[in-house]
């Protein structure tokens, strides 16, 4: 039903404006796979953008249609999601969500010339290989393993630590710098170890922590895998702290965990569900029975920055558009955002989150 309204509504507004050609932007993030609860936040935040920018005339006074593409957050599978958008003639992409699909698929954007604004994509190589048409909404993860590695040694300097990672570029890259910033601090872990994910038991690596009598576990990798840890734990009767990343900012963790998500801590950004400016637009998704979590505001806002950039060009031209990139400070749900020159926001704010009682709230 929803996919039907979604449908009537984007139809509506299209009869709405005078013959013009149509702006295609593409959306891309993990659709199907063991991320598709993440996939959904994405194509929810940018069906609803997509929607309230044709009610206000579109861009340039053309409308938009969005093109969704799959990308598994696999390096592979985001490559031929991107020759797709680009076959597709896409002037704009929000996306990636996993950084391993992000910089591949960058490069392609950048040889077609097309813009790319990241909702999630976190490692700092996505904007440190130097490409113009590269931004991204979020903040990067030598930012947020040292929040995470400062954390640490604060408060779990005279335990025992271990620090795992999935091997992928987001939570290996996330895992180091999280190691760095604690090593840096004076303080080493007892174990460092990586995983391999996608397994449906992690008892063995559970099992080798409580061995060891580590006290806490900072994890790098994505929030299925640390579910099923974190219920591992649960059934030996093994009292250890989890703590992640971003990753974790998804209603499935709680779903997949059960009772053993009580208490795990990640870093994310402050939750733009509070923000003022996102207040109509949280709303409106509530009144479709769907909570607007983690990515689905990054998601829009990345639009609302893409759309602002393009009317204060006053060109779809790529070159344009990244110079009010570049030039400008935006309105978002996410609220007032800009870039440096590498295209990271300027400002970028990581906070403590807890998982109680089935939802994440914000560490007091």
């Amino acid at each position: 039903m929803r996919r039907l309204f979604a449908a009537a509504a984007v139809l509506a507004c299209a009869l709405s404006f005078e013959t013009h050609a149509e702006v295609l932007i593409g959306a891309a993030g993990p659709v199907t796979g063991k991320l598709t609860w993440i996939g959904e936040q994405l194509q929810r935040g940018a069906e609803l953008a997509v929607l309230d920018l044709n009610a206000g005339r579109g861009v340039l006074g053309q409308p938009v249609r969005l093109v969704i593409a799959d990308d598994y957050c696999d390096p592979e599978q985001a490559s031929a999601a991107a020759r797709k958008l680009v076959a597709d003639k896409v002037v704009f992409v929000v996306g990636h969500y996993c950084s391993g699909a992000s910089i591949p698929a960058s490069e392609i954007y950048e040889a077609a010339g097309v813009l790319q604004i990241s909702p999630g994509s976190t490692n700092p190589l996505l904007t440190e290989l130097g490409r113009a048409n590269v931004f991204r909404v979020i903040g990067r993860d030598d930012a947020q393993g040292t929040v995470a590695g400062d954390f640490l040694a604060e408060h779990w300097r005279d335990k025992k630590i271990a620090i795992l990672h999935d091997n992928t570029t987001y939570g290996k890259g996330l895992a180091e710098e999280t190691k760095r910033r604690l090593n840096t601090r004076n303080v080493d872990e007892a174990i460092y170890l990586q995983y391999e994910p996608g397994k449906s038991d992690y008892a063995a690596e559970i099992a080798r922590l409580q061995e060891a009598g580590v006290d806490v576990v900072y994890v790098g990798g994505y929030h299925t895998e640390v579910a099923l840890m974190a219920s591992a734990t649960r059934d030996r009767g093994y009292p250890v702290q989890f703590i992640s990343g971003d990753a974790m900012a998804t209603e499935e963790l709680a779903l997949i965990a059960g009772p053993a998500a009580e208490g795990i801590l990640f870093t994310f950004t402050p939750d733009p569900r509070r923000n003022p400016e996102a207040a109509p637009v949280v709303a409106r998704f509530r009144a479709e029975n769907y909570e607007p979590y983690a990515y689905t505001l990054l998601t829009y806002g990345a639009i609302q920055v893409w759309a602002q950039a393009v009317a204060k060009a006053g060109s779809l031209e790529l070159s344009k558009v990244i110079a009010a990139l570049r030039d400008g400070k935006f309105s978002t749900v996410l609220g007032p955002i800009a870039f440096d020159d590498k295209g990271d926001p300027t400002t970028q704010s990581w906070v403590w989150y807890v998982w109680k009682n089935g939802e994440y709230a914000p560490l007091k």
